[in-house]
């Protein structure tokens, strides 16, 4: 219907009378007998049209003629580009395939475009565990010599493929003026044994520093350029910001950025730390995203300036993994969040903790930290219930979203006191929890909570049940769970049976929660 709709005005249009149409809207109108050929009022109306329809549907509408195809990349169509690149599996579409296409979008689009959004994910199966030691939680180097070469070609494969998608970006984006929202994710990261990439390894591939290099003060061309940017985020992407690239960011720029995201979890000496004087020039940031050994006492009085617009969302990343090298010392104490929290009212803060153990958590949870969200996301590392009930009692007036995601059978750990489950007393307590997400006592959660509890998320493998009781009960046991808790929240509800959906990569997902949680001002 849409091809025959487009197909029908097309033909209409270019076979009017060139004296019906020679008064419209005063335009000038080029035609041979009574053929008009395409004009600035038929470019006007298609695009008008192509304004209606959806970015698929405008594809299928430019199928019709060439008129059309013509009107396609028309700037005004196409204020915003959401790109994900990667992400395919062995033997099923390798990420460089993906490049011509990132090339030619970003060729019609990189130097009008307002709003672009490009995730550079990881190819699935492109890296594997190097050993079987479980112990190993992490790779000081890449794959070398010793270690399996279709690996090491592969993680060639990958880090070449990422700098030259990255290349690709910057290149065409560098002199956009009319940029306004910038967000990139480009992590190369596996969180599990194999460990992590990182920029250190780049002279592995060929032309990798130079690449690096480039992109580097590609990007810092960029932000010399931009005039009224708004939006700066960049999740984990290697080697891209240096300590002279927000220098380089116009004064209109400077004056215009409400939200910055630098994140970095590089197992690496720590070569770039947010400093307070780089941030002193951005006195309109209403959101920002750190890593937490970045939020230092000095960077916490700056951002408590009462010269300053005060601050409404922080996110904070805290990697375990990463705290040899990017120690707490020297981070945020409770009268630096006090200090915040009285120039910034309506400050709310959303943390993810990654392999951190409790004692670590223990350390940066202070009674004044606005909290409002809480993800705790480990492979190893144990979260103890004297940790639950510490965030159940000091944030129970403001944390909404509480995630608790692991790979253990025996959580919740209970040694302590193996008649309450730390879940339940947390949903008890924190009076505006919306969102919670871990292994807990399902019906009890639901009765609690009620219509109030909009998200309970388990996977079906996590759920255990009572022998005893089991023996007890009729009919299926999950059946049973499921009519349970669906009675209690006042909704109909289901476990997920995808795994992967409440795993998901953690990074990734805290990109995406980070950029909903600051666009919620």
């Amino acid at each position: 219907m849409l091809t025959l709709f487009c197909g029908v005005v097309s033909s209409i249009l270019c076979n009017l009378p060139l004296e019906r149409v020679i008064n419209w809207r005063g335009c000038v109108w080029v035609g041979t007998n009574s053929k008009i050929k395409i004009t600035c009022w038929l470019l006007e109306l298609i695009v008008h049209i192509f304004s209606f329809l959806s970015d698929r549907d405008k594809l299928r509408a430019s199928a019709v003629c060439s008129r059309w195809r013509e009107c396609l990349f028309y700037p005004a169509l196409w204020t915003e580009l959401k790109l994900r690149i990667g992400g395919g599996c062995n033997g099923g579409g390798s990420s460089s395939e993906e490049t011509p296409r990132l090339e030619f979008l970003m060729r019609k689009f990189g130097s009008f475009v307002r709003e672009l959004q490009l995730e550079l994910a990881p190819v699935e199966g492109y890296l594997s565990p190097l050993n079987n030691d479980p112990s190993s939680t992490r790779m000081d180097q890449p794959p070398g010599a010793d270690s399996d070469p279709q690996l090491s070609e592969r993680w060639r494969d990958a880090m070449a493929t990422y700098l030259d998608q990255v290349l690709c970006v910057f290149t065409s984006i560098r002199n956009n003026r009319n940029l306004q929202k910038l967000s990139l994710y480009g992590d190369t990261c596996v969180l599990q044994q194999e460990g992590l990439l990182d920029s250190s390894n780049l002279h592995q591939i060929h032309q990798g520093d130079k690449k690096i290099n480039e992109i580097q003060q590609l990007f810092m061309e960029l932000l010399s350029n931009s005039r009224q940017l708004r939006w700066l985020s960049c999740s984990f992407m290697l080697g891209l910001v240096t300590p002279c690239s927000l220098a380089c960011l116009s004064n209109p720029s400077a004056e215009t950025l409400q939200h910055l995201s630098l994140l970095d979890h590089q197992l690496v000496p720590c070569k770039f730390k947010i400093v307070a004087r780089v941030l002193d020039r951005l006195a309109n940031l209403n959101s920002l995203a750190l890593d937490f050994s970045d939020l230092t006492s000095e960077l916490c009085g700056l951002l408590a300036s009462p010269r300053r617009t005060p601050l409404h969302r922080l996110s904070l990343l805290l990697n375990g993994a990463a705290l040899e090298f990017k120690p707490l010392e020297g981070t945020a104490t409770e009268d630096d969040w006090k200090a915040l929290v009285r120039v910034s009212a309506n400050l709310r803060v959303y943390i993810m903790a990654l392999e951190v153990d409790s004692s670590e958590l223990l350390r940066v949870l202070k009674p004044s930290l606005p909290l409002e969200r809480l993800h705790l996301d480990s492979y190893s590392t144990l979260v103890t219930d004297a940790t639950l009930e510490l965030i159940s009692q000091q944030y129970n007036k403001t944390l909404t979203h509480f995630l608790l995601l692991r790979d253990d059978p025996d959580f919740p750990d209970l040694s302590v006191n193996r008649n309450e489950d730390p879940l339940v007393l947390l949903a008890w307590r924190c009076t505006q929890l919306v969102t919670l997400c871990g292994p807990t006592t399902l019906v009890a959660i639901s009765r609690l909570r009620g219509s109030s509890l909009r998200v309970l998320t388990v996977s079906e493998e996590s759920i255990d049940f009572d022998p005893d009781q089991s023996v007890c009960m009729e009919g299926d046991p999950v059946h049973n769970l499921v009519k349970e808790v669906s009675l209690g929240l006042g909704r109909v509800w289901h476990p997920c049976l995808d795994s992967s959906l409440v795993l998901s990569e953690p990074t990734q997902h805290f990109h995406r929660e980070l950029h909903a949680f600051s666009m919620g001002m």
